[in-house]
């Protein structure tokens, strides 16, 4: 199979794109999509047999579920049964971030395949604010199953051709539409009925946080990070977003003993020699997040680029340095702990 890249950066190949995509996705094949948070492999979510390609693709394990993207928010009744006791909440949650990287869990209707769901009652569903795979799912017009479009398991895609070095010759179409906004995949949560505010669990942080949520509820974090054999909800695998090459979270500079004879890699968070960090070895390789200041959003947005940049240079183990807990920087240490992890 020949896989084509196709850009959206003038409005006549921006017509054409969609229109092969739409096409495609019609006759049940799988296109990479591009979406605010990473790229997304795209399958009608509701045609069981091409949600079964996505799984084919990506050598996914059929117990992790999958994301249902809607090409309008007011469809989310098409595939949810949203109980009476949240509906408010997830009304206001839906007309405060749809478009956008919130994903809800919900209870599923009839219509969503067990494929979809890995044999669960519930759902996980968003509507994404990129104006590519927002056209294409309108003109589609049906809900698509779209995670991340790599291997199970590696870095996630924030551009074209990041999918296409996963992805070449598994899938027939790419479209480009630039870099991703966010970098890191979406905040996904589930809500409880509670007095006098409803809980909203976040189960995998991303780029809407804690604070982001705090006026619609009582928010609180999954504790359990560990759902190996029926995860609930996407990415909540102890091993996840990981490199070829063995990465090593530190938590301090003092943690680091190089070994002889072993090569090092390094991703900074500022790249500044007074964290402790920059002259611990001579490093094969760094890459820094954030350069000098230490924005979180934008050590998000290079995270996964910078992974696989560092999976280029030949060492033997990445060594990552922490990044603050806070805001996004939450999802940044959430994706680098699992990616750290021994498979």
């Amino acid at each position: 199979m020949t896989t084509r890249i196709l850009n959206t950066d003038d409005p006549q190949a921006y017509v054409q794109a969609v229109a092969e995509a739409v096409n495609l996705l019609q006759a049940g094949e799988v296109v990479a999509l591009p979406t605010e948070t990473v790229y997304g492999l795209a399958a009608d979510a509701l045609n069981a047999n091409a949600v079964a390609k996505i799984f084919e693709v990506k050598e996914r394990p059929s117990f992790d579920p999958l994301i249902v993207h809607l090409p309008h928010k007011k469809d989310l009744e098409d595939v949810a049964d949203v109980p009476e006791d949240i509906l408010p909440v997830v009304k206001k949650l839906a007309e405060k971030f749809w478009p956008g990287p919130l994903t809800m869990i919900l209870p599923k209707k009839a219509c969503v395949p067990d494929i979809v769901t890995a044999g669960m009652p519930t759902v996980a569903v968003r509507a994404s604010m990129n104006r590519v795979f927002n056209k294409v799912a309108r003109t589609f017009d049906r809900p698509l199953a779209a995670p991340s479009a790599n291997k199970f398991g590696s870095i996630s895609p924030t551009s074209a051709a990041a999918v296409k070095a996963e992805l070449d010759g598994r899938i027939p179409l790419i479209l480009d539409d630039g870099a991703s906004l966010h970098g890191v995949e979406s905040t996904i949560v589930k809500i409880e009925a509670a007095s006098p505010k409803p809980r909203i669990i976040i189960m995998r942080p991303g780029p809407i946080t804690q604070d982001d949520l705090k006026p619609y509820g009582v928010v609180v974090l999954l504790k359990n990070l560990k759902q190996e054999n029926k995860p609930e909800a996407p990415g909540l695998l102890e091993s996840h977003y990981a490199p070829r090459t063995p990465l090593r979270l530190l938590e301090s500079p003092e943690d680091f003993i190089p070994e002889e004879g072993k090569t090092y890699a390094l991703l900074s968070y500022r790249g500044d020699a007074d964290d402790g960090y920059a002259d611990l070895t001579e490093w094969k390789g760094v890459h820094v997040l954030s350069p000098g200041k230490g924005k979180l959003v934008e050590a998000a947005v290079r995270l996964f680029y910078a992974l696989r940049e560092l999976d280029k240079v030949g060492a033997d183990e990445i060594i990552a340095e922490p990044v603050p807990t806070q805001g996004v920087g939450l999802a940044v240490m959430d994706r680098l702990r699992r990616a750290s992890a021994k498979r």
